[in-house]
């Protein structure tokens, strides 16, 4: 994951990024659970998948992987099903673009991936151990 973002946004835009999380990861698991539960059983898969999705996406644990799934299962969800396709449409979008931007720093992909700090003074040399 640290390969695909040199760094995790923090501050406002970690914020932003925080916001547009939730939205949409909030809407693809809304929309999940309330096609699933007016579906037949074996139309179920589509929804529960996008629903699984905007969970990861909730907590921004593979944030890339949950972008990209969860926007083929709306373009899949749109292209088999005629009907509100701008629901569907949006949230492909928003999946797709915190696939290519990234989770933010208040994530779980952050807390794993996320650059570490190594502080050298918190470090005694060798030779100052020896001494002791």
């Amino acid at each position: 994951m640290q390969r695909l973002f040199s760094s995790f946004a923090d501050g406002w835009p970690g914020a932003g990024l925080l916001l547009l999380r939730l939205l949409t990861g909030g809407g693809l698991l809304y929309s999940g659970i309330a096609a699933a539960s007016s579906t037949p059983y074996l139309a179920m898969a589509p929804p529960i998948i996008a629903a699984g999705a905007g969970v990861l996406l909730l907590a921004g644990l593979y944030t890339p992987v949950a972008g990209i799934v969860g926007a083929l299962v709306e373009a899949w969800i749109a292209f088999s099903h005629p009907g509100n396709l701008w629901a569907l449409i949006g949230l492909m979008g928003l999946s797709l673009s915190l696939a290519m931007i990234g989770p933010g720093a208040w994530s779980i992909d952050a807390r794993l991936f996320g650059r570490k700090q190594i502080d050298p003074s918190n470090f005694e040399r060798e030779s100052d151990r020896a001494l002791k």
